[in-house]
């Protein structure tokens, strides 16, 4: 079978989303194309799993930036999910949608229909909150958000010890006020996962209008006369092209719709042309715009051993909590490791939170892959910042669709983001100067106190400033000269095809971007259903 009304490229947090809506009515054929295998590695399944999952060659695209002009040419690790589910299936599981003036703005720049008030009824309809149903939360959605069943006891000292600091608690970041310290909801049921396939997918893979195809990697869209009519991919090292009726569907994620894009002949003439790849259609806008929450880690020794740490008396002590999961799916083999934090000011006087923190008992550095850091007893603390007005570029290496596409972040090149991420590093550390913390604490692993004024803050960031998993922006919704799709999300100046996935966010939004993907697949379904009747 070659031909189906609906092809959905990418099978990540929108992907699964998408698959689902539009096979339901039984009344669409539906195929979803994933580069990545199956979600079936127990990695993916058990929480704590996240932490191999950064190094998975199978799971992870595992994406390098080029070496970085404004980070000392560093080339800045970029993971991303290769398999079902996307990066939902390898991320933090951490269930945030931001705050609502994101997306009041994203209507303010013309793009009808994406206010908050807009997007707000598919939070709700996507989403089993645990807690019950309310103004803010639904409970007939397949995405399970519910309590974190870890719990370490150092998360609790954290959370006092940002209230000794002057912030207040907020046991909902996703109701009315976002601002304030506490746990975050987490994406899991029973104590395992609950990733976009396991919410959407994988309860619908018996629909005889659903096909899904696992380890093929889509080299093009096929376009014909300003129209998409299938695309072109390879399973097993052989060639093959299936049809569209209706409709091509991009969700490949902020690094590879815009990818796809120029590899099917549609972006900017000049970065066509370097590659040899025939311009079917000029869209300047693909692969620019991008955007990232750049994010930096304080990190402490601690006297603590309750805390995760490849030492003989940690390990003996999280052994212990194997029984705590199979006995009732709890302890810290369901932690996501960062499920404490929130949502803070960098100055008082703003009107809402610049910066989101994370708290993480271990003493982590470079994603969790400094193995050697992890021998020691510490814990650590993120903080980014959650509106950056750096902006970097999505390109091209070579017209081979197996090569990874050219990431050059460029955080830290505006002198604002610099400034405000100097004061994220001094409020981690006022943080880490309170009582419920400080008691148990031994030296500063980074950055050192020997790193003290602004401008040693700002040659620290450069040298440690990394990612923090949210690259948004890539083909973004707007009707100006570097839009790439409309508000509903179809490309411009290409018939039947459409984008989305995160890359479509004209702006990134105040917090992780796993939920308001699946918000964006959700929202798209119903639009291109109403294009179909």
């Amino acid at each position: 079978m070659n031909k189906f009304d609906y092809i959905i490229v990418g099978g990540g947090s929108a992907g699964c989303v998408l698959a689902d809506k539009l096979s339901a009515c039984g009344n669409y054929q539906v195929c979803l194309l994933e580069a990545g295998p199956k979600d079936s590695s127990w990695l993916i399944h058990l929480p704590i799993g996240v932490v191999e999952l950064m190094k998975s060659k199978t799971l992870n695209w595992l994406y390098n930036s080029s070496p970085e002009n404004t980070q000392h040419q560093r080339q800045i690790f970029n993971p991303r999910g290769k398999t079902l589910g996307g990066s939902s299936s390898v991320n933090a599981m951490l269930y945030v949608r931001g705050q609502k003036e994101d997306y009041d703005h994203w209507e303010s720049l013309g793009n009808k229909g994406w206010a908050y008030k807009d997007v707000l009824p598919y939070f709700r309809a996507t989403q089993h909150q645990e807690r019950g149903e309310s103004e803010y939360h639904g409970i007939n959605g397949g995405l399970n958000v519910t309590e974190s069943h870890s719990k370490l006891p150092i998360f609790d000292d954290f959370i006092t010890a940002a209230q000794q600091a002057g912030y207040q608690p907020n046991d909902d970041f996703n109701g009315k006020d976002q601002e304030g310290v506490g746990y975050f909801q987490v994406t899991q049921k029973n104590g395992l996962r609950c990733s976009a396939a396991k919410a959407f997918l994988t309860p619908n893979l018996a629909r005889p209008n659903l096909t899904v195809l696992t380890d093929v990697l889509v080299e093009k869209v096929l376009v014909e006369e300003k129209q998409a009519i299938g695309v072109q991919f390879t399973k097993k090292g052989k060639i093959k092209q299936i049809y569209a009726h209706k409709e091509v569907i991009l969700s490949a994620g902020a690094f590879g719709s815009p990818q796809l894009l120029m590899l099917s002949g549609i972006g900017p003439k000049i970065e066509l042309s370097k590659h040899n790849i025939e311009v079917l259609h000029e869209l300047d806008g693909v692969g620019q715009n991008l955007q990232e929450h750049v994010d930096v880690l304080v990190v402490n020794k601690t006297n603590r051993t309750d805390v995760i740490a490849y030492r003989p008396v940690a390990l003996a002590k999280l052994s212990s909590h194997l029984f705590k999961f199979l006995h009732s799916r709890s302890g810290v083999l369901t932690t996501s490791v960062a499920e404490a934090g929130g949502f803070i000011k960098s100055e008082p006087d703003l009107d809402r939170p610049d910066l989101q923190i994370h708290f993480i008992p271990a003493a982590m550095d470079d994603h969790g892959r400094n193995l050697k850091l992890m021998c020691q007893y510490g814990v650590a603390m993120h903080s980014c910042l959650l509106r950056p007005k750096s902006r970097g570029s999505v390109t091209l290496f070579g017209s081979n669709p197996k090569l990874h596409p050219n990431i050059n972040l460029n955080m830290l090149s505006d002198e604002s983001d610099q400034k405000i991420m100097i004061k994220a590093v001094r409020a981690m550390r006022d943080i880490f100067e309170q009582p419920a913390l400080k008691q148990d604490l031994g030296s500063e692993v980074f950055p050192g106190q020997d790193c003290q004024s602004d401008d040693e803050i700002l040659e620290f960031l450069k040298e440690k400033a990394n990612t923090i998993y949210h690259p948004v922006g890539t083909c973004k919704m707007g009707h100006d000269a570097l839009a790439v799709v409309d508000d509903e999300l179809r490309v411009h100046g290409i018939d039947n095809l459409r984008v989305v996935d995160a890359s479509i966010m004209p702006t990134l939004i105040s917090g992780n971007t796993n939920a308001p993907t699946i918000m964006i697949g959700a929202k798209a379904a119903d639009m291109i259903l109403s294009d179909a009747c």
